[in-house]
Parts: C-alpha cells; structure tokens; sequence
C-alpha cells in the first residue's frame, strides 16, 4: 500500500508560479516511478512529469521548460514529491494529482492505467 498526500496548489495570474508536493508513504519503496497528472472537466486525465527510482524524468511537451519535477527522501519510508511550475498559463488550469506505481525501471509518464495509487488532488487555477 502507498498513501500520497497533496499540498500546493492554488491560484495565480499568468506568468506565475507555484510549487506543488505530495509525501508518498510506504513500507518498502524498491523500483518505482511518480508522476504528476492533471484533468480538467470534461476531458481525460494527462500526463505532465514523472521521475523514476533512479532520478530520470519525463515531461509532457506542453510544460517542458516550464515546470520542474522532483524528488526527496525523508527516510526510509517517506519520500516527497515536488512539482515547480513556473511562467504558468491558463491552460495549466486544471486539478493535479500525484500517483505511484512499482515495476521495471522507467522514467516515462505512461497513462493514468500504468498507476496504482493517486492522491486526492489539488486544484491550480490560472488567470489571464
């Protein structure tokens, strides 16, 4: 079992930025990948970052450049979750969600299917 705990988020005027975290709990970490998704109402839920067991990251193309995807242990049994988005803009406007997953080293983002477990989500919200 994995807990993941979102905090982060809110609203901010174009150009913006804001941090987002989320502290994933577990026995026993091994080989895994996190990632960031986010929806808005009406549409499938996408990928924007991932980062592997081993550091490597992904990124969707739409935030490359912008946001910032990474990650720290706190000990053994915690690790945190941060997503930097800078020059933010009002298709970034969406509610965000960390998830986990454990298998084969890989660093790519995947689909919403590839993940287990998921945070209860945290909304940013973009002005013009």
């Amino acid at each position: 079992q994995v807990q993941l705990v979102e905090s982060g988020g809110g609203s901010v005027q174009a150009g913006g930025s804001l941090r987002l975290s989320c502290v994933a709990s577990t026995e026993t970490f091994g080989t895994y990948t996190m990632a960031w998704f986010r929806q808005t109402p009406g549409k499938e839920r996408e990928g924007v970052a991932s980062i592997a067991a081993d550091g490597r990251t992904s990124y969707a193309d739409s935030v490359k450049g912008r946001f910032t995807i990474s990650q720290d242990s706190q000990d053994n049994i915690k690790k945190t979750l941060d997503l930097q988005m800078n020059s933010l803009k009002p298709e970034d406007t969406a509610m965000y969600y960390c998830a986990f997953r454990w298998g084969p080293l890989s660093w790519a983002v995947g689909v919403p299917g590839d993940y287990k477990y998921w945070g209860q989500g945290t909304q940013v919200t973009v002005s013009s």
